[in-house]
């Protein structure tokens, strides 16, 4: 993917540009750099003032262009800090609602293949057994589990999180992290991540990119060798 983003905020501008095609970039910066802005940016939760953002091939956003593709239709996966469950669905309503809800999924057969892939990813997780359960009944660890589910179902082009381990303890933290590598490495799947933990960054990243006042200030590339 590509993006080249500029966007007025209250006490500095975000003006940056940075391409992958594939593995997992880590976005690093103190609290109020404009991380969560790129990411909003990219999903289209919010707009730039300017630029051009691209996934694969298709162009979602171009300012010259006059596109701009609504968050719906982008095909991103967004796990948000707060993970953001339904708490008055379960979590199998939770996981399944970005199939239902999808314009694209209406045709049966696919809507059911994507069905079945929510099996195998609650299957993949270990939480086919909460698919009952409300968010209120379920751990920190769960819920995590249950959010990154719902972000992949719909086998997303691109996968956007938002600091999304930071409010597991640490015993879940090991849990999860061994489970997120493994996941990374089965699914394949285009990623930003975003987290102030060097630690994850040194677990995770394939690419790195250090944010200050909206401005990129340092980059590492093929950490792992992509």
């Amino acid at each position: 993917m590509h993006f080249r983003i500029k966007k007025k905020l209250d006490y500095f501008s975000v003006d940056v540009e940075y391409e992958f095609d594939k593995g997992l970039l880590v976005i690093q910066g103190e609290s109020g750099a404009g991380k969560t802005t790129i990411l909003n940016c990219i999903s289209g939760l919010s707009s730039p003032e300017s630029g051009r953002i691209s996934i694969g091939d298709q162009v979602v956003y171009d300012s010259a262009a006059g596109t701009n593709i609504p968050a719906r239709q982008r095909n991103i996966g967004y796990l948000l800090q707060n993970y953001a469950l339904f708490p008055n669905m379960t979590v199998y309503q939770n996981i399944i609602y970005g199939i239902k809800n999808k314009a694209e999924y209406k045709d049966k057969y696919k809507k059911e293949e994507l069905l079945q892939y929510a099996d195998y990813i609650m299957e993949t997780f270990g939480i086919a057994h909460l698919k009952k359960k409300h968010p209120a009944q379920i751990s920190g660890g769960e819920k995590q589990r249950v959010a990154l589910s719902r972000a992949i179902v719909t086998k997303p082009s691109l996968l956007l999180l938002d600091e999304p381990f930071s409010a597991l303890d640490q015993q879940t933290k090991e849990i999860i992290y061994q489970e997120f590598s493994s996941f990374k490495e089965n699914f394949q799947i285009p990623t930003i991540l975003i987290t102030h933990n060097d630690m994850e960054s040194e677990m995770f990243a394939d690419r790195r990119i250090l944010i200050k006042e909206g401005h990129i200030i340092e980059e590492k590339q093929q950490l792992k060798g992509v």
